[in-house]
């Protein structure tokens, strides 16, 4: 099984998900390197970090290295990630960090459940339609709604890089002590109107962009105090 340290976090994946462009990623140093930045900026005590779409569980990792596995959690839809996430937070001497499998739905979802698009390359998986390309699956995963999620885990900085998904979430009251979202955008996904909605509904709600560890499609939100 191929291991990797970045940051000080020791990773490994399992062979049959361990590409070539992820090992380059990796090895470079380069893996969600904008997002662990960010995190490392401004994450700070008493902070409580929830990272949705975990992935290989890498900034909840970075993220328990800074605060303590008490105050860190993390959502991955992907079945096998999943399992991997929980694993490499146990490598790390963090198993009391809690990953949450299912994938986060607005408030709204009706069910249960919701199919998944798994892909070989993991942090390609998403909520898409599914695919006929080859090494694609599609599953049912539990559907954790936004709404509970912040209930249960009452986080100050959320991480959210779930592959077009954030687009319709922040019609959410967002909590009062959420004071930080890293977050990822993807425009393929939904175009300038869905990046319109998604910076619209969070300036309603007093964030405005903050272009400190922001990059590219990685943008950082800040809680703005009224004038």
């Amino acid at each position: 099984m191929p291991a990797y340290a970045i940051h000080g976090v020791d990773i490994t994946i399992p062979d049959h998900l361990a590409t070539a462009r992820l090992a380059s990623a990796f090895t470079s140093g380069g893996y969600e390197l904008a997002e662990a930045l960010a995190v490392l900026r401004h994450l700070k005590p008493p902070d409580r970090f929830l990272d949705l779409g975990a992935g290989a569980g890498y900034l909840c990792a970075l993220a328990g290295r800074v605060r303590g596995a008490g105050a860190v959690a993390g959502v991955e839809a992907g079945p096998e990630m999943a399992a991997v996430a929980r694993a490499n937070l146990a490598l790390n001497r963090l198993p009391a960090a809690e990953i949450v499998w299912g994938a986060v739905v607005p408030d709204d979802h009706a069910g249960d459940s919701i199919p998944f698009t798994v892909r070989r390359a993991f942090w390609a998986s998403s909520l898409a339609p599914p695919e006929t390309a080859r090494g694609t699956t599609v599953v049912a995963v539990p559907a954790q709604r936004f709404c509970d999620l912040l209930a249960r885990f009452r986080p100050t900085v959320l991480g959210i890089d779930i592959e077009g998904g954030e687009r319709d979430l922040f019609q959410t009251r967002l909590p009062a002590d959420l004071r930080m979202l890293i977050m990822e955008l993807h425009r393929p996904a939904y175009g300038k109107a869905g990046v319109k909605r998604i910076f619209d509904a969070l300036s309603a709600q007093g964030f405005g962009y903050c272009p400190m560890g922001s990059k590219s499609a990685l943008v950082v939100f800040e809680r703005v105090a009224a004038a």
